[in-house]
């Protein structure tokens, strides 16, 4: 890998090796860094005092690492964390595996305890044994370095990854005698290497399957992400049938006629999608936790896979036809390669058939949501972001709030962890601060990181926060319910959420009907701290007439 013009760092080396780091991430590109100082990482905050780059203060280090995955989600670019050793790392880890489940790029930097201390087990401050071992399982790869000269090298690697491979969290820590050093020199930004060319054979071969397709149909995942425009072409060329997952939604419009959305949860869309002849599937696990059809989708055609990832080319399901590669460039080719295509027969109708069955299969508690859904969708602008939390409000909104670009619906569903949606929500302002941004949380969820609506106070940032209240962990409650166990552990005391919204500097709202719901969306998208603004799920409002 070849180096760009070194770094002012290699003057004379005199700055020490946290001071070096910082100054590195900036030629990276990296703007903003979440993290809370510690004892173990004063020579990085030291770096920090004279740098361009924005320190972000949340009240706990899983609020730092929800909010680097909201500010990649939202921008594409690396969410970048700064932990202190032992306690700092291990409570990021959670918003690391959520990261890991979902294909984030995101970059913690450790400290660790003195080198010469590391696996003796001699009672060091925070103390770990092993904090590569312990982070390896959730991220793209996790190193130690050792001396001065490793840190360079392992920070190009990761941004090799973020640039090249499949987005994953990295984890590189530096014991505090090693950030002491003096940097010395080679701290250069390395250029990621040049991504493969397109197979142009195996696109012809995609072509030809597709061509011969009396019933194609586009399966689209995150990695789908930049093919939008050539994929809405191809789609239109075939008459094929569109569904996303969660994180491709909005590559293609969810008003397209075409496309079905994140609806392949419904037992109706499932037919569909196994129903295919042949199934392209683009940047996409065809994961659980997008059908929840068991464990795997019943596929009876052939199936083509474009993807980054080598592995996913043929795991769970068996390709016909295999494509290793980014896929904006592979996508144009084929969109090309399909251009002699003839005119088929339009098949909006029967799409609009299927959408209507899909909805028809919901129930009582779904069509309420739907009623608030569309209430937020009048309200928010077009080009707003919605960072979603595990609830029920949520799991209806993957196919009931409309998304018209990617990166507008941003839902952890892999990892499937409570707590994401405030901290997510504030990372995404900061990485896209014109555009409007909204949490949608459930009470349950909302506690596990209540605390940094001081965060979002701080900063003026403008986020609304629809607050789902069904009074504990409704979903858990209504499994238990079904299978006849004793509701336990399901129904907590709340807070008054009005006055915590008063105590942590932010506002707060309880709508009477949907006109006050969306005059208090188009205020709290206007205010100067987030709002919350509660709905429970037995307001009289939300019952269908």
């Amino acid at each position: 890998m070849c180096l760009a013009a070194a770094l002012p760092v290699d003057q004379a080396g005199l700055m020490n090796v946290g001071e070096a780091i910082v100054r590195l991430l900036e030629g990276y590109g990296v703007d903003t860094v979440f993290g809370i100082p510690g004892v173990h990482t004063l020579d990085l905050y030291r770096g920090l005092g004279t740098s361009s780059i924005r320190h972000i203060q949340p009240r706990n280090e899983m609020g730092a690492g929800y909010m680097a995955d909201g500010y990649a989600r939202a921008s594409g670019r690396p969410g970048v964390c700064l932990v202190i050793t032992g306690p700092g790392l291990t409570n990021v880890l959670t918003p690391m595996g959520q990261a890991f489940a979902d294909s984030v790029p995101m970059l913690v930097i450790s400290s660790s305890p003195p080198s010469e201390t590391l696996g003796q087990g001699w009672g060091m401050l925070h103390e770990i044994s092993d904090q590569v071992a312990l982070t390896d399982a959730i991220t793209g790869f996790s190193a130690i370095a050792m001396t001065p000269g490793e840190v360079p090298d392992l920070i190009a690697r990761a941004f090799a990854l973020f640039a090249t491979g499949r987005p994953r969290p990295v984890h590189i820590t530096v014991p505090i005698d090693v950030l002491a050093m003096e940097a010395g020199d080679g701290w250069g930004v390395a250029q990621p290497p040049a991504p493969p060319d397109v197979d142009t054979s195996a696109v012809a071969a995609a072509a030809d399957l597709l061509r011969s397709a009396d019933n194609p149909l586009l399966y689209l995942g995150s990695g789908a992400r930049g093919a939008g425009k050539d994929l809405q072409a191809i789609a239109e060329l075939l008459q094929a049938a569109v569904v996303t997952t969660n994180g491709g939604k909005g590559v293609i419009s969810d008003e397209h006629p075409l496309n079905l959305g994140t609806t392949v949860i419904r037992p109706t869309v499932q037919r569909v999608v196994n129903a295919a002849d042949v199934v392209l599937a683009v940047g996409t696990e065809l994961g659980n936790t997008d059908h929840f059809a068991g464990t795997k989708l019943e596929l009876t055609g052939e199936l083509i896979r474009i993807d980054i990832d080598p592995a996913k080319i043929s795991d769970l399901y068996d390709a016909a036809l295999g494509i290793v590669g980014d896929a904006p460039p592979i996508v144009a080719a084929l969109r090309h390669a399909l251009a002699d295509v003839p005119g088929r027969r339009s098949r909006d109708g029967e799409i609009a058939e299927i959408r209507s069955a899909a909805l028809s299969e919901m129930g009582f508690r779904q069509h309420q949501h739907l009623r608030l859904l569309g209430s937020l969708r009048r309200a928010a602008p077009v080009d707003t972001i919605v960072y979603a939390d595990m609830t029920q409000l949520a799991y209806t909104g993957s196919f009931g709030f409309h998304a018209y670009e990617e990166r507008q619906w941003l839902y952890p569903a892999g990892f499937c962890t409570l707590g994401p949606a405030l901290p997510g929500a504030i990372g995404a302002k900061l990485a896209r601060p014109d555009a409007p941004v909204i949490a949608i949380a459930g009470d349950g969820g909302f506690m596990f990181t209540v605390q940094e609506l001081v965060t979002g106070a701080e900063l003026g940032l403008p986020i609304p926060i629809v607050l789902w209240n069904n009074h504990g962990y409704q979903q858990i409650r209504g499994d238990m319910k079904q299978l006849g166990i004793e509701a336990i552990g399901v129904s907590g005391l709340n807070p008054n959420f009005m006055a915590l919204a008063q105590a942590m500097h932010c506002h707060g709202v309880r709508p009477a009907d949907g006109a006050e719901f969306e005059a208090a969306i188009a205020a709290a998208l206007r205010a100067d701290r987030p709002t919350i603004i509660e709905v429970t799920e037995d307001a009289d409002w939300l019952v269908a007439d």
